[in-house]
């Protein structure tokens, strides 16, 4: 597509065809191929965002668009009243790097991943013990029951009344946690790094404490690792690096690299508390999504990503950490949030950071997130730095009037 964008995202002079759902686009992508994107004009962008880090193995990867072609000429779709051979597979695989004994329904994104976890904890716990407790700064998606788990009440209050059974407690603190819990409770649900929430990773306390109370009261614990599974953290789940074993894993984003996906995994026996008919999905783990995401796996697998994010994570990060205008840096592997010295204006830098070509976000008013591909190369994570270094050393990302 080659005409103009306008202000609100549609071609020039004509009505957007959109529903202002996001702001205006200020760029439009054509094409990508690895660590790069080229928009409509033909310019080159590094991209170390990859889709709010769902391009994990980047962008046009040969194995996966492959799978793809492949399974779109041989089977796309039957629903679920029936069996293929495509997603057992990936389920198998999914099992085995959480670390076994459980099984794995399959959806369309994080949030109905979740969603998923979420009426499993109702099923779990029967009647009048059905509150999930999670915390502020979370963020677990858009659907009603999701939205309302996200601990983020500013984005509630257009959409009151919220489903009931959602209870919030301050990020990191065992003690908020522990009083949360009373009979009604049936589930904690937690992220190990709040991804949208500004990169904030748990401590291994308080997430070794959410384990321990969580036994002691009989509730589950359900783990959303839908922006940090599959190996962005540097272990194939974030909750690998705390020692502990959830009850619930939802993941999403990574697992079909751009190809809607999402899972909800649960111990066997938590799994049970499902009946034929208590949850569905006519497009969950469809033959195209799933021969996707079992061709991410074995790339995944080959390349050994968790070691390859730890490796270049670290690598990043000191380098971040060198920047003018940079205070700290903080999350793990290849999930990072350069946080901004007083006066920093993270809006600013990543938009400076567009035009010099270069893809990030403002996670947080005044910090960067940087989520480049698992297969990013040194030179590439070299490259963002140096542009970085450009737009920091100019004094782009200062506060205006600051």
């Amino acid at each position: 597509m080659s005409a103009h964008l306008d202000a609100v995202g549609g071609v020039e002079g004509e009505r957007c065809p959109f529903m202002p759902t996001y702001g205006p686009p200020s760029v439009q992508f054509v094409r990508g191929e690895g660590s790069w994107l080229w928009d409509s004009h033909g310019k080159r962008y590094l991209d170390f965002l990859s889709g709010l880090a769902v391009t994990s193995l980047g962008h046009a990867h040969p194995a996966v668009a492959a799978a793809l072609f492949d399974q779109a000429q041989t089977l796309l779709h039957v629903s679920n009243l029936f069996a293929t051979d495509v997603a057992p597979d990936v389920a198998r695989t999914l099992d085995r790097l959480i670390g076994g004994g459980g099984q794995v329904f399959f959806a369309n994104s994080g949030a109905e991943a979740n969603e998923c976890a979420l009426k499993l904890a109702r099923r779990f716990g029967g009647r009048g013990r059905h509150v999930v407790v999670s915390a502020f700064g979370s963020f677990h998606g858009r659907t009603l029951a999701t939205l309302h788990a996200t601990g983020q009440p500013a984005k509630h209050e257009a959409f009151q009344p919220l489903p009931e059974g959602f209870r919030h407690v301050a990020w990191d603190d065992l003690d908020a946690l522990d009083a949360a819990l009373d009979p009604t409770v049936a589930a904690v649900l937690l992220e190990v790094v709040q991804g949208e929430g500004g990169v904030q990773p748990a401590s291994r306390t308080f997430l070794e404490g959410a384990r321990r109370l969580c036994d002691e009261r009989g509730a589950l614990l359900m783990v959303d690792e839908v922006q940090t599974g599959l190996g962005r953290t540097g272990r194939w789940f974030a909750f690998q690096h705390m020692g502990i074993e959830p009850d619930v894993v939802t993941m999403a984003k990574a697992l079909g690299n751009g190809v809607p996906i999402g899972a909800c995994w649960a111990k066997a026996d938590v799994a049970a508390a499902f009946e034929p008919g208590d949850h569905a999905t006519t497009f969950g783990g469809q033959p195209l999504a799933a021969a996707a995401a079992r061709a991410v796996l074995e790339v995944m697998e080959a390349e050994d990503v968790p070691a390859r994010a730890a490796a270049a994570g670290a690598r990043l990060a000191e380098a971040l950490q060198a920047l003018p205008g940079v205070a700290s840096v903080r999350g793990l592997g290849l999930l990072l949030a350069a946080q901004l010295e007083p006066g920093g204006d993270a809006k600013s830098v990543a938009a400076a950071a567009l035009d010099a070509g270069l893809v990030v976000n403002a996670v947080s008013p005044t910090a960067v997130r940087l989520a480049p591909s698992l297969l990013v190369q040194d030179e590439e994570l070299d490259e963002a730095v140096s542009i970085l270094s450009g737009v920091m050393g100019t004094g782009t990302g200062q506060e205006r009037g600051a």
